[in-house]
């Protein structure tokens, strides 16, 4: 298990320790449960994270007990126990049944246990199910890049692309977690032919990694990434092909959303000085008027967007309960 925070050195316990409250009031259990890695944490509400845990997403016959332990460790880090935690998932959450029901990049047997019920009944607080891109936009909204606006789209360029919109300190969503920007057609004649014709088919990490290799290009990031900075004119046009699609994405959503900001993540979006000119270009091209005031900011609180989030959550909801 990898460490991060000033308790890293204390004992692990079995089970939570007693309850207690800092000064600024709630506690709260966050994790975000990837393909990859989860994380947790133990957050207050300033957004400050007082204990950081991130372990390898079980595989093979594991079930979604190890979310209980890691909530455990990480309590147990911080001596404190949650009056309720948000679990961050990669996926389609149902806000009104309280539950997940699609995640393709997460065992589907899962599916099923990842319920708010059967997760309260095991933690022994009030749980909130949370998509990861819109918690990680109430992180960035609240305690991030974009913190001192109203209106806050945020959107992580990676293995696939997602996005949350926060307005007025609300996360906009409706009975199913929406937001999803990757999914949205960018290229009708591709698309009718069959074709990568999505912001997320076009302009993921996937994508790029793809028409890298098919260039005879180096699928990892970082050496691509390279390239494109070294000059390589296959790189470069490569890069803008897909994070133009991204930024008419953006553009679409502006149309709707009219942002004051727009908050990029994400392993490709931390490139910010190569992505946010050609997301800005876009959004003065095929944006509504006001589109050239859209700031584009990177993201400023990185992996750690949806741990902080969860101290915002039941605000961004509406939750009191």
């Amino acid at each position: 298990m990898i460490r991060s925070s000033q308790n890293a050195d204390s004992q692990t316990q079995s089970a939570l320790p007693e309850s207690g409250q800092t000064a600024s009031g709630s506690i709260t259990a966050a994790i975000d449960l990837g393909g990859t890695n989860v994380r947790a944490a133990v957050v207050d509400d300033s957004g400050s994270i007082l204990a950081q845990d991130r372990i390898p997403t079980p595989t093979g016959d594991a079930d979604t007990q190890f979310l209980v332990g890691l909530v455990e460790q990480v309590c147990a880090q911080a001596e404190l126990q949650p009056d309720r935690a948000v679990i961050g998932l990669p996926g389609v959450v149902d806000h009104v049944s309280e539950r997940l029901i699609a995640a393709p990049n997460l065992p589907q047997r899962w599916i099923a246990e990842l319920t708010e019920k059967t997760l309260q009944a095991k933690l022994g607080c009030v749980v909130s199910l949370a998509n990861d891109a819109d918690l990680a936009a109430v992180g960035e909204a609240t305690f991030g890049s974009g913190r001192d606006h109203r209106d806050v789209v945020y959107i992580t360029i990676s293995t696939g692309v997602g996005a949350g919109v926060v307005v007025g300190g609300k996360l906009v969503k409706g009975t199913l977690s929406g937001g999803e920007i990757g999914h949205t057609i960018v290229d009708i004649g591709a698309a009718q032919n069959g074709m990568p014709a999505t912001v997320e088919e076009i302009g993921s990490g996937t994508a790029i990694a793809n028409s890298a290799a098919a260039a005879g290009l180096p699928r990892d990031g970082a050496e691509f990434v390279a390239r494109v900075r070294s000059g390589n004119e296959q790189a470069i046009a490569i890069w803008e092909t897909a994070i133009a699609a991204v930024g008419v994405g953006l553009a679409n959503l502006a149309w709707i959303v009219a942002p004051e900001v727009i908050v990029v993540g994400g392993g490709v979006g931390r490139n910010h000085d190569l992505v946010a000119p050609i997301i800005s270009a876009q959004l003065t091209r095929f944006g509504p008027e006001r589109a050239a005031m859209i700031a584009v900011e990177s993201a400023a609180l990185g992996d750690d967007a949806a741990l902080h989030g969860a101290a915002a959550w039941w605000n961004a909801v509406g939750r009191t309960g």
